[in-house]
Protein backbone atom coordinates (compact mmCIF):
# COMPACT_ATOMS: atom_id res chain seq x y z
CA UNK A 1 0.00 0.00 0.00
CA UNK A 2 1.71 3.66 -0.67
CA UNK A 3 1.70 5.97 2.18
CA UNK A 4 -0.48 8.91 2.09
CA UNK A 5 2.44 11.32 1.34
CA UNK A 6 2.94 8.75 -1.90
CA UNK A 7 -0.15 9.74 -2.93
CA UNK A 8 -0.55 13.02 -2.43
CA UNK A 9 2.20 13.15 -4.74
CA UNK A 10 0.90 10.85 -7.08
CA UNK A 11 -2.53 13.15 -6.98
CA UNK A 12 -0.76 16.35 -7.54
CA UNK A 13 1.36 15.26 -10.64
CA UNK A 14 -1.80 14.27 -12.09
CA UNK A 15 -3.12 17.44 -11.59
CA UNK A 16 -0.10 19.04 -12.78
CA UNK A 17 -0.91 16.82 -15.99
CA UNK A 18 -4.35 17.79 -16.14
CA UNK A 19 -3.35 21.90 -15.87
CA UNK A 20 -1.19 21.73 -18.58
CA UNK A 21 -3.96 19.70 -20.76
CA UNK A 22 -6.71 22.43 -20.04
CA UNK A 23 -3.84 25.15 -19.28
CA UNK A 24 -6.55 27.24 -22.52
CA UNK A 25 -9.99 26.32 -20.23
CA UNK A 26 -7.66 27.92 -17.16
CA UNK A 27 -6.90 30.53 -19.46
CA UNK A 28 -9.74 31.73 -20.46
CA UNK A 29 -11.64 31.44 -17.26
CA UNK A 30 -8.57 33.25 -15.43
CA UNK A 31 -9.71 36.30 -18.03
CA UNK A 32 -13.22 36.33 -17.61
CA UNK A 33 -13.47 36.23 -13.54
CA UNK A 34 -10.63 38.57 -13.72
CA UNK A 35 -10.93 40.92 -16.37
CA UNK A 36 -14.72 40.58 -16.74
CA UNK A 37 -15.31 42.10 -13.00
CA UNK A 38 -12.49 45.01 -13.51
CA UNK A 39 -14.13 45.98 -16.80
CA UNK A 40 -17.87 45.67 -15.88
CA UNK A 41 -16.24 47.99 -12.35
CA UNK A 42 -15.09 50.65 -14.65
CA UNK A 43 -17.75 51.36 -16.95
CA UNK A 44 -20.98 50.29 -15.21
CA UNK A 45 -22.94 53.17 -13.80
CA UNK A 46 -25.97 52.76 -12.15
CA UNK A 47 -29.69 54.80 -12.87
CA UNK A 48 -28.56 56.91 -9.70
CA UNK A 49 -24.99 57.31 -11.51
CA UNK A 50 -23.87 55.14 -8.44
CA UNK A 51 -20.75 52.85 -9.55
CA UNK A 52 -20.49 48.99 -8.43
CA UNK A 53 -18.10 47.79 -6.24
CA UNK A 54 -16.13 44.55 -7.46
CA UNK A 55 -17.81 41.93 -5.19
CA UNK A 56 -21.12 43.11 -7.32
CA UNK A 57 -19.22 43.25 -10.87
CA UNK A 58 -17.39 39.45 -9.83
CA UNK A 59 -21.39 38.18 -8.87
CA UNK A 60 -22.91 39.51 -11.64
CA UNK A 61 -19.99 37.48 -13.97
CA UNK A 62 -20.88 34.66 -11.48
CA UNK A 63 -24.51 34.87 -12.71
CA UNK A 64 -23.63 35.88 -16.03
CA UNK A 65 -22.32 32.04 -16.60
CA UNK A 66 -25.92 30.72 -16.22
CA UNK A 67 -27.30 33.67 -19.08
CA UNK A 68 -28.82 35.29 -15.63
CA UNK A 69 -27.38 39.16 -15.33
CA UNK A 70 -27.64 40.62 -12.12
CA UNK A 71 -27.22 43.86 -12.67
CA UNK A 72 -30.39 46.51 -14.40
CA UNK A 73 -29.92 47.17 -18.10
CA UNK A 74 -27.31 50.51 -18.92
CA UNK A 75 -26.66 52.08 -22.49
CA UNK A 76 -22.97 51.37 -22.92
CA UNK A 77 -21.62 49.32 -25.63
CA UNK A 78 -19.11 47.67 -23.89
CA UNK A 79 -20.92 46.79 -21.28
CA UNK A 80 -24.04 44.99 -22.91
CA UNK A 81 -21.32 43.61 -25.38
CA UNK A 82 -19.33 41.66 -22.44
CA UNK A 83 -23.76 40.63 -21.28
CA UNK A 84 -24.07 39.17 -24.87
CA UNK A 85 -20.55 37.42 -25.43
CA UNK A 86 -19.96 36.21 -21.88
CA UNK A 87 -23.36 33.47 -21.46
CA UNK A 88 -22.34 32.09 -24.83
CA UNK A 89 -18.55 31.57 -23.99
CA UNK A 90 -19.01 30.81 -20.68
CA UNK A 91 -21.18 27.86 -21.28
CA UNK A 92 -18.06 26.56 -23.80
CA UNK A 93 -16.22 27.00 -20.73
CA UNK A 94 -17.96 24.96 -18.55
CA UNK A 95 -18.97 22.31 -20.87
CA UNK A 96 -15.77 21.44 -22.97
CA UNK A 97 -13.18 22.50 -19.60
CA UNK A 98 -14.54 22.63 -16.36
CA UNK A 99 -16.81 19.20 -17.16
CA UNK A 100 -14.12 17.31 -18.92
CA UNK A 101 -11.35 18.46 -16.19
CA UNK A 102 -13.92 17.36 -13.34
CA UNK A 103 -14.78 13.89 -15.33
CA UNK A 104 -10.85 13.16 -15.84
CA UNK A 105 -9.93 14.17 -12.41
CA UNK A 106 -12.25 12.04 -10.40
CA UNK A 107 -13.61 9.00 -12.75
CA UNK A 108 -9.86 7.40 -12.76
CA UNK A 109 -11.27 4.09 -12.58
CA UNK A 110 -12.99 4.69 -16.08
CA UNK A 111 -9.19 3.69 -17.91
CA UNK A 112 -10.58 5.48 -21.05
CA UNK A 113 -7.85 6.56 -23.65
CA UNK A 114 -7.16 10.03 -22.66
CA UNK A 115 -7.21 9.32 -18.65
CA UNK A 116 -4.74 7.21 -20.04
CA UNK A 117 -3.03 9.69 -21.57
CA UNK A 118 -2.70 12.14 -18.97
CA UNK A 119 -1.60 9.30 -16.18
CA UNK A 120 1.28 8.72 -18.64
CA UNK A 121 2.19 12.54 -18.84
CA UNK A 122 2.61 12.53 -14.71
CA UNK A 123 5.49 9.39 -15.27
CA UNK A 124 9.10 9.99 -15.99
CA UNK A 125 11.29 6.58 -16.94
CA UNK A 126 8.55 4.08 -16.22
CA UNK A 127 7.96 1.14 -18.36
CA UNK A 128 5.79 0.65 -21.11
CA UNK A 129 3.64 -3.43 -21.41
CA UNK A 130 2.61 -4.46 -24.48
CA UNK A 131 0.57 -7.27 -24.29
CA UNK A 132 -2.16 -8.22 -21.27
CA UNK A 133 -1.65 -12.20 -21.44
CA UNK A 134 0.56 -14.25 -18.98
CA UNK A 135 3.81 -12.68 -19.44
CA UNK A 136 2.56 -9.42 -19.84
CA UNK A 137 0.65 -9.53 -16.49
CA UNK A 138 3.78 -10.94 -14.48
CA UNK A 139 6.07 -8.31 -16.19
CA UNK A 140 3.77 -5.92 -14.68
CA UNK A 141 3.78 -8.00 -11.73
CA UNK A 142 7.59 -8.40 -11.22
CA UNK A 143 7.87 -4.28 -12.08
CA UNK A 144 5.49 -2.70 -9.41
CA UNK A 145 6.91 -5.03 -6.51
CA UNK A 146 9.96 -3.47 -7.40
CA UNK A 147 7.94 -0.08 -7.03
CA UNK A 148 8.26 0.59 -10.65
CA UNK A 149 5.44 2.86 -12.64
CA UNK A 150 3.97 0.88 -15.36
CA UNK A 151 2.09 1.78 -18.22
CA UNK A 152 -0.20 -1.33 -19.67
CA UNK A 153 -1.03 -1.39 -23.50
CA UNK A 154 -3.70 -4.14 -24.98
CA UNK A 155 -5.74 -4.42 -27.83
CA UNK A 156 -8.57 -6.80 -27.13
CA UNK A 157 -10.82 -5.53 -24.49
CA UNK A 158 -11.33 -9.19 -23.43
CA UNK A 159 -7.85 -10.55 -22.66
CA UNK A 160 -7.05 -12.58 -19.89
CA UNK A 161 -5.45 -10.18 -17.50
CA UNK A 162 -8.03 -6.82 -18.34
CA UNK A 163 -10.25 -6.97 -15.42
CA UNK A 164 -6.98 -8.29 -13.10
CA UNK A 165 -5.11 -5.44 -14.24
CA UNK A 166 -7.77 -2.75 -13.80
CA UNK A 167 -8.43 -3.78 -10.60
CA UNK A 168 -5.35 -3.25 -9.33
CA UNK A 169 -5.21 0.50 -10.72
CA UNK A 170 -2.39 0.05 -13.59
CA UNK A 171 -3.14 2.34 -16.49
CA UNK A 172 -4.58 0.19 -19.04
CA UNK A 173 -4.61 1.50 -22.65
CA UNK A 174 -6.89 -0.65 -25.04
CA UNK A 175 -6.19 0.25 -28.47
CA UNK A 176 -4.15 -1.11 -31.29
CA UNK A 177 -0.25 -0.97 -31.03
CA UNK A 178 -0.71 -0.39 -35.24
CA UNK A 179 -2.11 3.05 -34.43
CA UNK A 180 0.01 6.23 -34.38
CA UNK A 181 -1.13 7.82 -31.51
CA UNK A 182 -1.03 4.71 -29.20
CA UNK A 183 2.45 4.65 -28.21
CA UNK A 184 2.16 8.10 -27.90
CA UNK A 185 -0.70 8.05 -25.71
CA UNK A 186 1.83 6.23 -23.08
CA UNK A 187 4.13 8.85 -22.83
CA UNK A 188 7.20 6.72 -24.37
CA UNK A 189 9.27 9.39 -24.98
CA UNK A 190 9.46 9.91 -21.33
CA UNK A 191 9.64 6.11 -20.59
CA UNK A 192 12.58 3.97 -19.72
CA UNK A 193 11.76 0.82 -21.53
CA UNK A 194 9.36 -1.12 -23.28
CA UNK A 195 8.20 -4.88 -23.16
CA UNK A 196 6.95 -6.44 -26.24
CA UNK A 197 4.92 -9.12 -25.03
CA UNK A 198 2.28 -10.00 -27.39
CA UNK A 199 2.08 -13.44 -29.09
CA UNK A 200 2.85 -11.72 -32.36
CA UNK A 201 6.03 -11.74 -33.49
CA UNK A 202 5.37 -9.21 -36.48
CA UNK A 203 3.67 -6.81 -33.91
CA UNK A 204 6.52 -6.82 -31.42
CA UNK A 205 8.80 -6.06 -33.62
CA UNK A 206 6.42 -3.10 -35.12
CA UNK A 207 5.85 -1.92 -31.57
CA UNK A 208 9.79 -2.14 -30.98
CA UNK A 209 10.98 0.10 -33.89
CA UNK A 210 8.02 2.67 -33.13
CA UNK A 211 9.49 2.71 -29.63
CA UNK A 212 12.82 3.26 -30.61
CA UNK A 213 11.81 6.04 -33.29
CA UNK A 214 9.83 8.15 -30.84
CA UNK A 215 12.78 7.25 -27.72
CA UNK A 216 16.59 6.60 -29.33
CA UNK A 217 17.71 5.81 -25.73
CA UNK A 218 14.85 3.21 -24.74
CA UNK A 219 15.87 0.22 -23.48
CA UNK A 220 13.66 -2.79 -25.71
CA UNK A 221 12.71 -6.22 -24.38
CA UNK A 222 10.98 -8.22 -27.25
CA UNK A 223 9.32 -11.75 -26.71
CA UNK A 224 9.75 -13.75 -29.95
CA UNK A 225 8.54 -17.12 -30.69
CA UNK A 226 11.28 -18.07 -33.02
CA UNK A 227 14.87 -18.28 -31.69
CA UNK A 228 16.32 -17.48 -35.00
CA UNK A 229 14.63 -14.26 -35.49
CA UNK A 230 15.17 -13.49 -31.74
CA UNK A 231 19.36 -13.76 -32.69
CA UNK A 232 19.00 -11.29 -35.47
CA UNK A 233 16.59 -8.54 -33.44
CA UNK A 234 19.23 -9.01 -31.04
CA UNK A 235 22.27 -8.19 -33.01
CA UNK A 236 20.69 -6.13 -35.85
CA UNK A 237 18.69 -4.06 -32.96
CA UNK A 238 20.17 -3.97 -30.33
CA UNK A 239 17.01 -5.44 -28.05
CA UNK A 240 17.05 -7.88 -25.67
CA UNK A 241 15.23 -10.75 -27.61
CA UNK A 242 13.62 -13.09 -25.42
CA UNK A 243 11.78 -16.74 -26.81
CA UNK A 244 9.51 -18.69 -24.80
CA UNK A 245 11.19 -21.95 -25.96
CA UNK A 246 14.54 -20.52 -24.93
CA UNK A 247 14.02 -19.24 -21.74
CA UNK A 248 11.90 -22.78 -20.38
CA UNK A 249 13.81 -25.39 -22.17
CA UNK A 250 16.82 -24.93 -19.41
CA UNK A 251 14.59 -25.34 -16.13
CA UNK A 252 12.72 -27.99 -17.68
CA UNK A 253 15.47 -30.22 -19.03
CA UNK A 254 16.78 -29.55 -15.27
CA UNK A 255 13.25 -30.43 -13.66
CA UNK A 256 13.21 -33.17 -15.38
CA UNK A 257 16.58 -34.22 -14.30
CA UNK A 258 16.86 -33.19 -10.62
CA UNK A 259 13.61 -31.41 -8.58
CA UNK A 260 16.18 -29.89 -6.26
CA UNK A 261 16.48 -26.96 -8.22
CA UNK A 262 14.49 -24.03 -8.01
CA UNK A 263 16.01 -21.85 -10.80
CA UNK A 264 18.64 -22.12 -13.58
CA UNK A 265 19.85 -19.25 -16.09
CA UNK A 266 22.45 -18.87 -18.45
CA UNK A 267 25.93 -16.95 -18.56
CA UNK A 268 27.34 -16.62 -21.98
CA UNK A 269 28.13 -20.44 -22.23
CA UNK A 270 28.25 -21.10 -18.28
CA UNK A 271 24.20 -23.18 -17.16
CA UNK A 272 24.07 -21.52 -13.66
CA UNK A 273 21.42 -23.49 -11.14
CA UNK A 274 20.17 -22.56 -7.61
CA UNK A 275 19.51 -25.34 -5.53
CA UNK A 276 18.12 -25.60 -1.49
CA UNK A 277 20.60 -27.70 0.29
CA UNK A 278 19.88 -28.88 3.79
CA UNK A 279 22.95 -28.80 5.50
CA UNK A 280 23.95 -33.16 7.16
CA UNK A 281 26.92 -34.38 5.28
CA UNK A 282 30.12 -32.84 4.73
CA UNK A 283 28.67 -28.98 5.22
CA UNK A 284 28.78 -28.99 9.21
CA UNK A 285 31.76 -27.36 10.40
CA UNK A 286 32.50 -25.58 6.74
CA UNK A 287 32.10 -22.03 6.72
CA UNK A 288 30.51 -19.52 3.71
CA UNK A 289 33.67 -18.58 2.36
CA UNK A 290 35.05 -22.58 2.23
CA UNK A 291 32.40 -23.79 0.16
CA UNK A 292 32.35 -20.55 -2.46
CA UNK A 293 35.82 -21.03 -2.57
CA UNK A 294 36.15 -24.95 -3.06
CA UNK A 295 32.92 -25.87 -4.99
CA UNK A 296 32.27 -22.25 -6.54
CA UNK A 297 29.02 -22.18 -4.64
CA UNK A 298 27.41 -18.48 -3.47
CA UNK A 299 25.12 -18.86 -0.63
CA UNK A 300 22.47 -16.79 -1.26
CA UNK A 301 20.33 -17.31 2.05
CA UNK A 302 20.72 -19.30 4.96
CA UNK A 303 17.72 -20.36 7.61
CA UNK A 304 18.83 -21.07 11.00
CA UNK A 305 15.55 -22.23 13.26
CA UNK A 306 13.24 -19.20 12.64
CA UNK A 307 15.72 -16.52 11.39
CA UNK A 308 16.49 -16.23 7.59
CA UNK A 309 19.85 -13.91 6.65
CA UNK A 310 20.25 -12.86 3.03
CA UNK A 311 23.56 -13.04 1.79
CA UNK A 312 25.45 -14.75 4.81
CA UNK A 313 28.90 -13.22 5.92
CA UNK A 314 31.77 -15.29 4.56
CA UNK A 315 32.77 -16.09 8.04
CA UNK A 316 29.13 -18.33 9.49
CA UNK A 317 29.71 -21.50 9.86
CA UNK A 318 26.96 -23.94 8.59
CA UNK A 319 25.23 -25.96 11.44
CA UNK A 320 23.41 -29.50 11.07
CA UNK A 321 19.52 -29.02 9.97
CA UNK A 322 20.56 -25.41 8.26
CA UNK A 323 18.75 -24.63 4.98
CA UNK A 324 21.02 -22.75 2.65
CA UNK A 325 20.02 -21.45 -0.72
CA UNK A 326 23.24 -21.42 -2.93
CA UNK A 327 24.32 -20.59 -6.48
CA UNK A 328 26.54 -22.41 -8.97
CA UNK A 329 27.09 -23.63 -12.05
CA UNK A 330 26.16 -26.97 -13.10
CA UNK A 331 29.33 -28.87 -12.84
CA UNK A 332 30.09 -27.33 -9.34
CA UNK A 333 27.01 -28.19 -8.43
CA UNK A 334 27.14 -32.16 -8.74
CA UNK A 335 30.18 -32.06 -6.92
CA UNK A 336 28.94 -30.30 -4.40
CA UNK A 337 25.62 -32.47 -3.97
CA UNK A 338 28.18 -35.45 -4.51
CA UNK A 339 30.38 -34.16 -1.30
CA UNK A 340 27.11 -34.10 0.71
CA UNK A 341 26.30 -37.56 -0.71
CA UNK A 342 23.95 -36.60 -2.26
CA UNK A 343 24.57 -36.98 -5.85
CA UNK A 344 21.53 -38.80 -6.70
CA UNK A 345 18.15 -37.04 -7.21
CA UNK A 346 15.52 -37.61 -5.25
CA UNK A 347 13.15 -40.23 -6.82
CA UNK A 348 9.54 -38.59 -6.90
CA UNK A 349 7.92 -40.40 -4.00
CA UNK A 350 11.11 -39.06 -2.18
CA UNK A 351 10.31 -35.16 -3.64
CA UNK A 352 8.75 -34.34 -0.61
CA UNK A 353 10.15 -35.43 2.01
CA UNK A 354 14.34 -34.41 0.47
CA UNK A 355 14.29 -31.41 3.44
CA UNK A 356 13.48 -33.76 6.06
CA UNK A 357 16.19 -33.88 8.73
CA UNK A 358 16.41 -37.32 8.35
CA UNK A 359 16.04 -37.72 4.55
CA UNK A 360 18.56 -39.96 2.44
CA UNK A 361 17.61 -40.47 -0.69
CA UNK A 362 16.45 -44.69 -1.98
CA UNK A 363 18.07 -46.52 -4.43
Amino acid sequence: MKSFSARLMVDLRYLRALSRRFRSTLLLAAVIFGMGPLLFQWRFVGPGGDRISYGEALHHVYFLLFGQPSLPYVSDWLVESLNILIPPISIALVVDGVVRFAYLFFARHKNDKEWVTVVSETMKGHVVVCGAGRVGYRVVTQLREMGKDVVVVEKREDATFVSALRDENVPLLIDDTRSPLCLPRTHVKRASAIVCATDDDLANLNIALDARRLNPGIRVVIRLFDDDLGAKVRDTFKAEALSSSSLAAPAMALAALDPRLVHSFRIGKHLMVVSLFVVRDGLPGLNVSQVRDRFGGLALSLIRGAEETLHPHGDVVFQPGDQVTIQASYPEYCILRAFTGEAEAPAYADHDNFLMPGYRPTG
